[in-house]
């Protein structure tokens, strides 16, 4: 796939404007499939983000930006066009610091989040702001009441580095929709896919000053900034757990509302009954992108009796999954983020082998990608449900099979996890598929393969696996307060 060459922006967007860092200050971004530095971007500062913070609440509380519904829908609009005008720009961006391979990007990389844009400048005109509710009675007159949904403020968002333009769009849309101002902090190992959406906001559309800042730093802690200061109302932060519970101890100081979408350990579950050359020949999926994402299923259960039929197709699957270079076609996992992430990846291979998994592929880095962050696609077999990388969020190509013995053992295992972020069930039955379903602890669920993300899907998890919901009207209404008025009924 031939790809736009790289002319991303650099500054952060801050007020209205396009701005270097109040010091003057940059950091590299390095390609993590060539560990090249291919450019800088502007080092946000403790002044910066302040600023930026000023500005979101001064054009929440003095302009019209909450109540203009239809500026509002303009506005997004016009950064959906905006996005479309630079969508190649965007997709050689992602692909250069994210090592996103150039095949995803028809979907949830660069595509999809476009589009769901322009979902948001819809909503925010459509949506179902006020309503009259029944009346009830009190003291034996009628009583009426007025049911109002109003933007809730000041959005501090903290975005992770595996999905950048999505997660910043997905933070964006619906915030700015339902007439919040937001401030944006951009993971550091990706922060153009944030910076050159400020410049499409700053050259592309009439966004009042303020409404929208992105301030890119290389110090994670300028973006708890964010989850203290009492001119935030909501914080909303996609990524760790481990982070997730930071956020929420720093917000509990100023009763901040928060939502969190954290990590998972989804389970596909492969009942007995189903053919197990579908899902498993396509068992090498979770490499996808490195397995760098929170709803990869990466725990695969498999019943006792046909434990053996279906470790032999794996093992074929993951022998034969293609991988490396991202800007090729033909693969689907590139390199993982940075070497820290590569090290990490590997540091929970060498635990699960001292833990008495059996390593069947893969293993370490790849000797015929001697640059670049790569792991080798990776299966481990007869892993134990407590072992620790059966429990742990590895976030890379890591697969590890468990064994169980019928339907109840099944849902057992896939629930015994602190996370309940997404997960597979394959059966010949789609009514035992369902009953299956139903009872695993999960946010979201694929029956046979069926496909549940959409941008109207409200996407979130049970347990550690995150607070409140992504997306949809559900997502919407997660930056919107709600207020009952009491008055004088007219019937």
């Amino acid at each position: 796939m031939a790809l736009e060459p790289l002319a991303p922006e650099t500054r952060n967007y801050i007020d209205g404007k396009l701005v270097d860092a109040s010091n003057g200050g940059h950091f590299e971004n390095v390609n993590p499939a060539t560990e090249e530095v291919i450019g800088v971007c502007a080092d946000g500062t403790k002044d910066d983000m302040l600023s930026a913070v000023a500005a979101a609440r001064r054009a929440f509380d003095e302009s019209d930006w909450a109540n203009d519904h239809a500026l509002r829908a303009r506005c997004l609009r016009q950064l959906y066009e905006g996005m479309l005008e630079e969508k190649e720009q965007l997709r050689s961006i992602v692909v250069a610091e994210a090592g996103a391979c150039a095949s995803l990007t028809g979907f949830m990389h660069i595509d999809d989040p476009i589009e769901m844009m322009s979902y948001w400048a819809d909503l925010a005109n459509h949506y179902t702001y006020e309503q009259r509710m029944t009346d009830v009675p009190f003291m034996g007159q009628p009583q009426g009441r007025i049911l109002r949904r109003e933007p809730t403020g000041v959005v501090g968002a903290i975005t992770p580095w595996n999905v950048p333009v999505y997660l910043n769009i997905a933070k964006i849309g619906p915030a700015l929709a339902s007439g919040c101002t937001l401030v944006l902090k951009p993971a550091p190992d990706t922060p153009w896919s944030a910076t050159h959406l400020g410049k499409i906001a700053a050259e592309k559309t009439d966004l009042p000053p303020g409404v929208l800042n992105i301030v890119a730093s290389s110090d994670h802690l300028t973006g708890e900034i964010l989850s203290t200061d009492p001119r935030v109302d909501v914080v909303t932060f996609t990524g760790s757990t481990a982070t997730g519970r930071r956020i929420m101890e720093c917000a509990a100081g100023t009763v901040k509302k928060i939502f969190l979408e954290l990590g998972g350990k989804s389970a596909n579950v492969v009942l007995d009954d189903a053919d197990l050359a579908g899902p498993l020949g396509m068992g090498a999926m979770c490499c996808v992108h490195g397995g760098q994402g929170c709803a990869i299923t990466t725990r695969l259960l498999l019943p006792r009796s046909r434990y053996e039929e279906g470790v032999a197709i794996l093992e074929n699957a993951f022998k034969t999954w293609s991988y490396g270079d991202p800007t090729d076609p033909a693969n689907l996992q590139g390199p993982q983020i940075s070497k820290r992430q590569q090290e990490r990846v590997l540091s929970y291979i060498e635990k699960g082998k001292q833990e008495g998994a059996r390593l069947l592929v893969g293993g370490g880095v790849p000797k015929h990608l001697p640059k670049g962050y790569f792991v080798e696609p990776t299966l481990f077999v007869d892993v134990d449900p407590d072992s620790t990388i059966a429990q742990e969020e590895i976030f890379g190509p890591v697969l590890c099979v468990i064994p169980f013995d019928d339907d109840d053992d099944a849902v057992r295992i896939a629930n015994n996890s602190i996370y309940g972020l997404s997960g597979a069930i394959h059966s010949g039955s789609e009514e035992r598929a369902l009953a299956v379903a139903r009872r695993i602890r999960s946010g979201t669920l694929s029956v046979n393969g069926a496909m549940w993300f959409h941008v109207d899907t409200p996407f979130g998890g049970y347990k550690q696996s995150g607070l409140g919901r992504e997306n949809g009207e559900m997502g919407f209404e997660e930056y919107l307060e709600t207020k009952v008025i009491g008055v004088k009924s007219t019937a």
